[in-house]
């Protein structure tokens, strides 16, 4: 029974204003509802049982599946925005050789078919300057002149990223990217033919777009430890197929009417997502401790913060202003520390957290032990940064060459049109997604990520060639074997970018240095997109000799990623000490 101010009169219907309070036992809020007599009053009624759930919860936890759900749908934003163009090359060249086709078998005279050629050239054919028989080295070049752009700027974005905000970083490459995806569709608009426009374009958003990566991964790795990391990354980096197939259906809706729209649209989603960023990314679990510090200082001081730290991360240091007088601390865990070369704490925990705190003039210097940011060739001392980066090129090389140029081999293959292609591509993105999240849940369970990967790689080759054979055979064993080489494929290239990333810029040799994390990533990155930007290229070049040429390249280069992991496979299978990483301690960034 709640006793004196707080316990409402017994003989009569309390105040509804009285604070209710949850009682955990009964599931009911208590308070005046209860305690009166009145047997006409209302009685509270059982809080529904998902409600509860929610309750389980702590601040921490909801704030970390907030992060969770933000960068995922950030990241979502970035590769919606890179799929258009190989939804809208099947529009850029269209038709060209049915015209031809068609000229020749109308027959007539000489004098008749240059016209007949010209009127469907007109009416059918793709956009200039996509309109000769060199077409796919055209488009081949628009797709390297965006990746090798993205796999420079990777390298540079990554040493950026340490050195800067990562919310405002992030916000700046989304606004821009943003900006570039809508020029290259007021191209169509404006009816530019020029391939130097077009091909600017892209390398500007190749550029801007490496600002994503790095800072995302950063940012997730912050606020998730090692525990299960490979089955919460997993989970999260399904936003690439996501975003591939938000951006298919998207551009597939308008590539028929007016190609120009599929690359309006999503241009303008992840412009307004960089937007979203800006006001409510939280970058590290740090932040909101320093806020928390700032909204509990004593009434009448005001508290500003020095010294940046991790990626714009700040240690608290309260200045308390009193007429002339300037006190300055170092706050954290409700003590005050004076801050130097070895910090001692000024006050008890118990004074600390009275906010009686005695006005005196300390001297604030900079800690000697704060890390700095590791350098390019630090990363790469870091053990397996090599090794997984040369893989990862070989592994995104097949992956990119799916992204870019799956819908137009179905478009040729298949015999559908752009549309339904661009709808049919989206399930190769769908058995990625599950790839990705088998792959960690694997890798977890063993502690062998190299080993997860070498056996995926292994088993993806002979499926791209049974891939290559089947899709002639109908629409059902297409369909199924999108899915088979979807997780295969896209397995390792996921579990590589994520939870790998994320070991190697924790790993125990750099003792503690977050800063190390967004430059590792971006290595692996980087080196990763370099294939990424080979793999079109080449595909481009060899589908003129036939398709059955692309493939053997994707075969190959399957087992070259493959080969550079047999060395780390070696260690793991014949080490004593592996055991399941999800046994380690969850480790708080």
């Amino acid at each position: 029974m709640l006793l004196g101010s707080l316990c409402p009169s017994v003989s009569g219907p309390a105040s509804r204003d009285e604070p209710l309070q949850w009682d955990t036992a009964s599931s009911f809020y208590t308070g005046w509802s209860h305690l009166t007599s009145d047997p006409h009053s209302l009685t509270m009624a059982p809080v529904p049982p998902g409600v509860r759930f929610l309750f389980t919860f702590n601040k921490d936890q909801w704030y970390r599946a907030f992060t969770f759900i933000l960068t995922f749908l950030l990241y979502t934003s970035f590769h919606l925005s890179r799929k258009p163009i190989s939804i809208v090359k099947s529009e850029l060249h269209k038709n060209c050789s049915m015209a031809s086709e068609l000229a020749t078998a109308s027959g007539g005279g000489a004098s008749q078919l240059p016209a007949l050629t010209s009127l469907h050239t007109d009416m059918d054919c793709s956009w200039k300057p996509f309109d000769k028989n060199n077409y796919k080295q055209l488009l081949g070049a628009m797709d390297y002149s965006f990746l090798f752009a993205y796999a420079i700027g990777m390298y540079l974005s990554g040493i950026i990223g340490e050195r800067l905000p990562i919310r405002l970083y992030l916000t700046v490459g989304m606004l821009c990217s943003g900006l570039f995806t809508c020029l290259f569709g007021l191209g169509y608009i404006y009816n530019i033919h020029s391939l130097a426009f077009y091909v600017s374009v892209q390398v500007a958003n190749g550029l801007v777009q490496t600002t994503g990566w790095p800072s995302v991964v950063t940012c997730i790795s912050n606020w998730f430890g090692k525990g299960r990391r490979g089955l919460v990354m997993g989970v999260w980096n399904s936003h690439t197929s996501v975003g591939n197939i938000l951006g298919s259906l998207i551009a597939g809706s308008y590539v028929s009417s007016n190609w120009g729209m599929s690359f309006i649209v999503p241009g303008i989603i992840i412009a307004a997502m960089g937007v979203v960023c800006f006001l409510f990314l939280i970058e590290h679990p740090n932040d909101l401790k320093t806020m928390h510090a700032q909204s509990s200082s004593p009434v009448g001081r005001t508290a500003c913060t020095g010294w940046s730290g991790v990626n714009g991360h700040k240690d608290m240091y309260l200045q308390f202003t009193q007429g002339s007088t300037k006190t300055y601390d170092h706050y954290e865990n409700s003590v005050l520390y004076r801050k130097g070369g070895d910090e001692e704490p000024l006050l008890g925990r118990e004074t600390a957290a009275s906010g009686r705190v005695p006005l005196q003039q300390v001297v604030v210097v900079k800690s000697e032990s704060e890390p700095s940011a590791i350098s390019f060739m630090g990363a790469l001392r870091i053990p397996g940064v090599i090794e997984f980066s040369l893989s990862l090129l070989f592994a995104k090389l097949v992956s990119y060459t799916f992204l870019f140029w799956l819908p137009l081999y179905i478009t040729k293959a298949a015999h559908l049109d752009a549309k339904k292609a661009g709808d049919l591509s989206t399930l190769f993105d769908v058995g990625g997604i599950v790839g990705g999240i088998l792959a960690g849940v694997i890798s977890d369970k063993l502690g062998k990520r190299a080993t997860t990967c070498a056996v995926m790689l292994l088993l993806a080759a002979p499926t791209l060639y049974g891939f290559s054979m089947i899709s002639q055979f109908g629409l059902g064993p297409t369909v199924a074997m999108l899915l088979v080489c979807g997780g295969l494929v896209n397995g390792p290239y996921a579990l590589i970018t994520t939870a790998v990333s994320a070991d190697l810029g924790t790993h125990k040799s750099l003792k503690g240095n977050a800063r190390a994390l967004s430059t590792v990533t971006a290595i692996i990155d980087g080196t990763g997109s370099v294939g990424a930007a080979v793999g079109p290229l080449l595909a481009g070049v060899l589908s003129a000799g036939g398709w059955d040429q692309v493939f053997y390249m994707l075969m190959t280069a399957d087992f070259l990623a493959l080969l550079f992991l047999l060395r780390l496979v070696k260690k793991e299978l014949t080490s004593s000490k592996s055991r399941p990483i999800s046994t380690v301690e969850l480790k708080e960034h």
